[in-house]
């Protein structure tokens, strides 16, 4: 059991990359390390099911588990996103003095979270914020007064049903 939590452990020092390497060498790492486990894996008991088990997990997740060693400041957990959108579900909630999520964000959520996050990295000038492209600009605007507008008639229907159904 301690030589499959040994076995174990080296993986997450290599996902750690105290060396910081890009993705590239630590991918040839991870592959290096992940046949060792499959070569010394026992045959049977319960170390080879938890070494089987991590070795499926790590196929699974394999198509995004290097990626995050190729982009600056980007998170390498779900812990590090959880703590971003944390700190914004926190932020939210302060803000509107509400317990839960407010529904504007929500309905605004595509813009407002990456609006927030962003914020967090460095101050921004007015003309980095200015639109590249109106036109995808207008487009999600658009879609955002369209979910704006259906919640309010689902609201009014709750309130009312018979001139809704009706106006439809």
């Amino acid at each position: 059991m301690q030589a499959g939590f040994a076995l174990v452990h080296g993986a997450a020092d290599i996902l750690k990359n105290r060396e910081e390497h890009d993705g590239r060498i630590v991918l040839r790492k991870y592959q290096k390390h992940l046949r060792v486990m499959k070569k010394k894996r026992p045959s049977r008991g319960r170390c080879a099911s938890v070494i089987d088990h991590f070795l499926k997990v790590s196929k699974s997740y394999w198509p995004g588990l290097f990626h995050c060693y190729d982009v600056p400041d980007l998170p390498r957990t779900n812990n590090g996103l959880e703590q971003f959108f944390g700190s914004t579900r926190y932020h939210e909630r302060r803000c509107t003095g509400r317990k839960a999520a407010s529904p504007s964000l929500v309905l605004r959520g595509s813009v407002r979270v990456v609006a927030a996050l962003g914020t967090r990295q460095r101050i921004h000038s007015g003309e980095e914020l200015a639109p590249a492209n109106v036109d995808n600009w207008r487009t999600l605007r658009s879609g955002l007064e369209q979910r704006r507008r259906t919640r309010a008639l689902r609201c009014r229907f709750r309130r009312d049903p018979a001139p809704v159904s009706q106006t439809t």
